[in-house]
């Protein structure tokens, strides 16, 4: 029976799964699947199930923030999902990583998602031997990562962004940046500390590829054709990550040993 938000279920999900903020995201990634199929596109979740180098993976979204992210990460677990990739953009506090990847080690829960799920001191942590495989693809590609700690929040205008209502409310986002960057937080993001969460109750092997878009409180930006780019080439880092760890799991004659 198809799941309820996503309409999934085990004869349409693959034991890969990479989610994307962005639903259009999503039909980037279709293009480089073999014989895409269509699974659903309910409210936020645009999902495909394909196949690259004969690997079979599907593509879905979450849409922005942690509750629908958390929605995401439980209909493809019970469709029987074993490794879970989140991948998209993210805000960086180093201005160097504009346009470069970060993929944290682990985030900080500033949502409040997870916390109907396990108490605030259960952490939020990548699986390393994913994290290790996406490292790799991306230095393959000749690009330049980061593995640190993001933190992970709700409020996007009241803690990451001015807006006239924020301004208005005196709400002061400098001392936000400012109090993480002295914990040495990377990156700022509304989903990962979730999606890391969940995937270690659930077992899912889960990791975090991000490609750094705009630098706190959007204080610069990738525009155009660059960005465009940008993304297209964390579609690809990523596909090539999930194949490069079935070959793995293959060897190892375990799915998701990564």
């Amino acid at each position: 029976m198809p799941t309820l938000y996503l309409g999934a279920d085990a004869s349409t999900v693959a034991p890969y799964v990479i989610f994307s903020g962005d639903p259009w995201r999503v039909e980037v990634l279709k293009k480089y699947l073999d014989n895409p199929q269509h699974v659903a596109f309910l409210r936020e979740f645009n999902t495909y199930t394909g196949l690259y180098k004969g690997v079979k993976i599907t593509v879905t979204s979450t849409g922005i923030g942690a509750p629908s992210a958390a929605i995401a990460m439980e209909e493809m677990y019970e469709a029987g999902m074993k490794v879970a990739v989140r991948m998209g953009t993210v805000m960086s506090l180093q201005d160097d990583m504009l346009g470069h990847f970060i993929i944290p080690i682990a985030a900080m829960r500033r949502e409040s998602t997870s916390k109907t799920y396990v108490e605030e001191s259960y952490p939020a942590v990548a699986d390393i031997g994913l994290v290790n495989i996406m490292n790799r693809t991306v230095t393959d590609f000749g690009r330049r990562y980061l593995n640190g700690i993001n933190c992970t929040m709700d409020g996007f205008y009241s803690k990451m962004h001015d807006s006239r209502f924020s301004k208005e409310c005196g709400i002061d986002m400098l001392r936000t940046f400012e109090e993480l960057k002295k914990l040495h937080v990377t990156g700022v993001d509304m989903e990962s500390a979730c999606m890391l969460t969940l995937g270690r109750l659930m077992g899912v092997k889960t990791c975090v590829v991000t490609m750094a878009t705009v630098l706190e409180n959007l204080k610069d930006t990738l525009k155009g054709q660059d960005r465009t780019d940008a993304e297209d080439l964390l579609c690809r880092v990523v596909l090539e990550g999930i194949y490069r760890c079935h070959t793995q799991g293959e060897n190892q004659e375990n799915i998701g040993s990564c």
